[in-house]
């Protein structure tokens, strides 16, 4: 017996609409053509000097002590906009904030913060907190942004989180496949490793196909 079909042909998908999804995150991409597995990722690390370090270990934990996060809106604008801003400064990138994109019907909708660099970055704030259906949905994200963007990097990388926990993946575009990395990164206890690995990522040099 063949299994029904996940997306259904008549129907449009919004990239949040994927987060509504019970379906298991493997399931969902293959429809969409592409594989999904869990690994311990080696993403880059930048290992110079952080400007923006001392500023956001005042700044995070301070907005901690004064504004409960518990709303979608608080998370983004006391914990992940501070840090992505600081991020974009320090590499002289440019941060797209609510960036539209319409593939097809079945890829299309908002990414919540893409930055642009040599390499480019998505992240996702984890609606109600849900890393793991975040995930899901910043993985289908990754595969529309391969297909949006004209550019000869072979990887494309993003993070979902809820502004004090971070999860990383990865898209190998030639592969088709989305790996998502064990690891979480918490803040403000690792914020200098995550901060590294942000600055890591947008500093990389170009691998091309």
């Amino acid at each position: 017996m063949n299994r029904q079909p996940i997306l259904q042909p008549g129907v449009s998908y919004t990239f949040s609409k994927y987060f509504e999804l019970s379906y298991a995150p493997a399931d969902i991409l293959l429809e969409l053509g592409c594989t999904y597995l869990r690994s311990q990722l080696q993403l880059p690390k930048y290992e110079g000097e952080i400007n923006c370090i001392d500023f956001l270990n005042r700044y995070l934990p301070r907005n901690l002590k004064y504004v409960n996060p518990i709303s979608e809106a608080a998370r983004r604008e006391v914990l992940i906009a501070p840090t992505l801003l600081e991020i974009c400064a320090e590499t002289q990138s440019e941060l797209n904030i609510e960036y539209p994109v319409n593939v097809n019907k079945f890829l299309k909708g908002s990414f919540d913060y893409f930055i642009s660099s040599s390499n480019a970055l998505i992240v996702i704030e984890a609606k109600q907190s849900d890393l793991s259906r975040g995930f899901t949905q910043l993985a289908v994200e990754l595969i529309a942004l391969d297909l949006w963007i004209d550019s000869p990097v072979t990887a494309l990388y993003g993070a979902v989180t809820t502004g004090e926990d971070w999860r990383f993946g990865i898209f190998y575009r030639q592969e088709k496949k989305v790996i998502q990395d064990i690891k979480l990164y918490r803040v403000p206890e690792e914020l200098e490793s995550l901060l590294r690995v942000l600055i890591g990522i947008l500093n990389k040099p170009i691998e091309q196909n």
